[in-house]
């Protein structure tokens, strides 16, 4: 695998310097988390209700992306292509979005390691039709592989509550939910899903949220599991206004919903990671892919699509991409990882960046306060109780106003 594990804390308001901790393990390369000041100039006053970020968090978050376009090919330079797995027979994992470009590295590779991988698609034949490569390609080692192919449309939530049910129904363990599917139409239009959402909005936070909660009750029997989401570093220019999560009030901008959804998933993710009881034994991990040439870029202009073809050093393939996700859903330091956050009452979940070192989320990201209410937002437009988290660990059965 990549190797050492490292988280150094960014400062708080109380505190002049960082600390710094460190997971003992093989050598590695020097990842580095950032830091965090909790607010940003041109913001709006604490206390003050805000509506967009900082000129300052801004500028800072287009610096990071422009500095991992420049830089994260030398910063990843120390990991194998394709990242070394463990064997994981016995080790059940659904993979969204598997059918191109990091979902497929990431169920293939998977598969190719000995685990039972779902994928999660809204192209069954497409994905029937990999798996057969897969074996093929691999059929001098003689052993089949354990896949299977599963339909799931995020566009639609009834098909993210019939696909939850059903896995469910089976009774069997889940050890990894690796929520891979996303969209980015930048240049396009505003659309809208048949629920009412915005479409950046629904399928890379909406759905992927909703998945993850109902299909609590199989990482419970797979525990200890863990939850993995495919983030973007596009999160750092993004805000959520939990009142207009649909950008319905706000100008629309295919980059800012994008980058919105994103951050959206962090917070989340980070709500989920505090409440969940560690005793549960499920970890949430948000893993920052890298630049990618992948699907997600099919809907971007003409020219940029040209632009990413002729800068092939820069941009990560789909296997390069896969890296951070597999070593979120694999590596065995990672449950520390999380739970040493969770232990200090870290603000933000597990987030891995694109060389697999822990990555700091952006500065809006840390704040408890939005976070709460991306939190209950969230559950209100995905039809699920405010109290669904505790009863679902309970065992208890919890109502959706969807998949009815």
């Amino acid at each position: 695998m990549a190797g050492e594990l490292r988280h150094r804390r960014a400062p708080s308001e109380d505190e002049g310097v960082a600390s710094s901790q460190r997971l003992d393990s093989a050598p590695a390369g020097n990842g580095k988390a950032g830091t965090s000041s909790g607010g940003g100039e041109g913001a709006e006053p604490r206390g003050g209700k805000r509506d967009a970020l900082g000129w300052l968090e801004w500028c800072r978050g287009w610096m990071a992306i422009v500095g991992e376009f420049l830089f994260q090919r030398i910063a990843a330079s120390h990991l194998a292509n394709p990242l070394e797995l463990p064997p994981l027979d016995g080790v059940s994992i659904v993979v969204t979005g598997a059918t191109s470009g990091i979902g497929l590295e990431i169920a293939r590779q998977l598969a190719l390691a000995g685990a039972h991988v779902v994928m999660a698609v809204r192209r069954p034949k497409v994905a029937q039709e990999l798996i057969q490569k897969w074996q093929n390609e691999n059929s001098e080692t003689g052993r089949p592989l354990n896949a299977e192919v599963m339909e799931l449309d995020l566009l639609s939530l009834d098909s993210v509550v019939k696909f939850a049910d059903a896995w469910n129904a089976r009774m069997a363990p889940l050890h990894v939910l690796i929520n891979n599917a996303g969209i980015f139409a930048i240049g396009e239009p505003q659309h809208f899903s048949k629920d009412g959402h915005e479409e950046h909005m629904q399928v890379n936070h909406l759905a992927p949220a909703l998945l993850a909660m109902l299909l609590i009750p199989s990482l419970l029997r797979g525990s200890p599991s863990r939850i993995v989401n495919v983030n973007s570093i596009m999160h750092s220019v993004g805000f959520v206004d939990a009142e207009d999560f649909n950008l319905r009030k706000h100008k629309y901008r295919s980059w800012l919903a994008y980058s919105n959804s994103k951050l959206a998933q962090v917070k989340f993710s980070s709500m989920l990671h505090k409440r969940i009881p560690a005793e549960a034994g499920i970890s949430i991990i948000c893993a920052s892919p890298g630049i990618v040439d992948t699907n997600v870029t099919r809907d971007l202009p003409k020219i940029v699509v040209a632009a990413y073809r002729f800068l092939p050093y820069f941009i990560f393939d789909g296997q390069e991409g896969s890296r951070s996700a597999l070593f979120a859903a694999c590596d065995p330091q990672v449950p520390e990882y999380c739970e040493m956050l969770k232990s200090e009452d870290w603000p933000v979940c597990a987030c891995i960046n694109y060389d697999c070192n822990p990555m700091n989320a952006s500065e809006e990201a840390h704040s408890l306060e939005t976070s709460q209410l991306v939190w209950e937002k969230t559950l209100e437009m995905i039809g699920l109780p405010p109290d669904a988290l505790d009863k679902l660990i309970a065992g208890e059965t919890v109502p959706c106003r969807y998949g009815q």
